[in-house]
């Protein structure tokens, strides 16, 4: 990678990661977007499906499951590699998110 492209490339994740991102009133809903899979669209999950609806839960306690998951003192299958993959800062995008959702 030359010195040009290797700058491209920190330029855009600067714009991805900074305060331009923190400000797209989408972010949490685009990161939220992940946990459809498992806890349906927006946090609503599929009655008797197994997992636990996250819409209009908490937002404390949300980010509270998240650190618990990362430091793996909450039991789980996968959520310890996921919460992982996340900054402070996306877990409370998420969680906001998930929170405002009825």
């Amino acid at each position: 990678m030359n010195r040009l492209t290797s700058a491209a490339c920190l330029a855009a994740l600067a714009l991805a990661t900074g305060p331009a991102a923190a400000q797209d009133p989408n972010l949490g809903r685009n990161l939220a977007a992940t946990c459809a899979n498992c806890h349906g669209t927006d946090g609503r999950a599929v009655p008797a499906a197994g997992m636990p609806p996250l819409a209009g839960q908490p937002k404390e306690s949300i980010v509270q499951r998240f650190r618990e998951y990362r430091a793996g003192t909450r039991p789980a299958t996968v959520m310890h590699q996921i919460a992982k993959g996340y900054t402070d800062a996306q877990l409370e995008l998420i969680a906001a998110h998930l929170a405002a959702q009825k």
